[in-house]
């Protein structure tokens, strides 16, 4: 189905005027283009393969989910065609053979996008589960190795009440214990390696980070739990590599991020020359997505050759409420890459 742009004279009026003032040398510096396809990413390097984390904005299919009502009815939440078909696009140019993914509906929507769209990507192996997100949203991932041990903690409580005032206002949940706003998703991905040779495991925890200007506390707990679940996992496995990758709804100025920093994990962008423009993974200008490795891990990662792949955007000042969508968007974030060998280190 296509779908129409409807704008009101007030939204249209201030849409071209945006327009008109956003030059393409902007654009071109933040590798992202307005009603475009996506940019062309690096060539993936030999002996390695490709880990990547995109938030593709609300996968939901037409089914509608009877446990989904009030403010969370999912019935017109439907991903629009043209999106599903630019999201499609950017995943076969990222020939990603590890895709963890945020904002997915239910496992049933991902098959049945995987199998409409993807079906000759080789994604053999793929994990979606309920992450206890009032909106039925869900941390997945699509992969061409073999997936085990996936662990999640729903409602898991982290400490602490939630504030009496959000920003300025009443803080709805006021009171209440903290918990995951959605679960992380954990799991192992087995490295196939030469005839005759076990696979090495690499850990991951799959985030999607509470969202909110004035939900900075809430994240802060959330970081400090998810850094001492993989800290577990190191106890238990010396060595480990383990990256903990998402939608992290904050910046790595922010105290949220900076706590996985004081626990050992790395941005995989530290070390890397593109900045600033060039790595941003949101429309609104900030880089929220992100890869952070623990020290096993950055042995494995071509961390100088990481890259966000730009895709599709609404000209700058221009939100969604003045421009639902257009043909050739897929989402208002960008996929984070990184080349990783293949080859198990000794």
């Amino acid at each position: 189905m296509r779908q129409s742009l409807c704008l009101n004279p007030n939204h249209l009026r201030v849409l071209k005027n945006k327009i008109r003032s956003s030059s393409r040398t902007s654009l071109k510096q933040k590798n992202l283009c307005v009603g475009t396809e996506s940019a062309t990413p690096p060539v993936k390097a030999d002996g390695t393969f490709r880990l990547t984390t995109y938030n593709i904005e609300n996968l939901f299919d037409d089914v509608d989910d009877p446990a989904l009502n009030g403010r969370d009815e999912d019935i017109d939440d439907t991903k629009p065609e043209h999106q599903l078909v630019a999201v499609a696009r950017t995943i076969r140019k990222l020939d990603s053979d590890i895709l963890c993914m945020q904002e997915i509906e239910s496992l049933d929507a991902l098959m049945w996008f995987r199998d409409q769209y993807l079906t000759d990507m080789g994604y053999e192996h793929v994990v979606s589960l309920d992450a206890g997100n009032s909106r039925g949203i869900e941390n997945a991932v699509l992969s061409r190795f073999p997936l085990s041990n996936p662990e999640l903690w729903i409602g898991k409580e982290l400490g602490g009440v939630h504030p009496e005032k959000y920003g300025n206002g009443k803080n709805f949940y006021a009171g209440e214990p903290v918990a995951f706003r959605r679960s992380p998703l954990k799991l192992d991905v087995e490295i196939p390696q030469s005839e005759g040779q076990d696979p090495w495991i690499l850990t991951l925890f799959v985030v999607h980070h509470k969202s909110g200007r004035y939900s900075q506390y809430w994240r802060e707990a959330e970081s400090q739990t998810i850094s001492q679940l993989a800290k577990r996992v190191e106890d238990e496995h010396p060595d480990r590599p383990i990256v903990i990758l998402g939608d992290f709804n904050a910046q790595t100025s922010d105290k949220s991020v900076k706590i996985y920093f004081e626990s050992g994990f790395n941005d995989i962008f530290a070390n890397n020359e593109s900045s600033g423009l060039q790595i941003i993974t949101h429309e609104s200008n900030r880089r929220i997505d992100l890869m952070l490795a623990n020290s096993a891990a950055i042995e494995y990662l071509h961390g100088d050759a990481a890259f966000v792949l730009g895709t599709a955007a609404r000209p700058q000042g221009v939100d969604w409420r003045m421009m639902d969508t257009f043909e050739g968007y897929a989402s208002d974030h960008y996929p984070v890459s990184v080349d990783v060998t293949m080859e198990r280190h000794q």
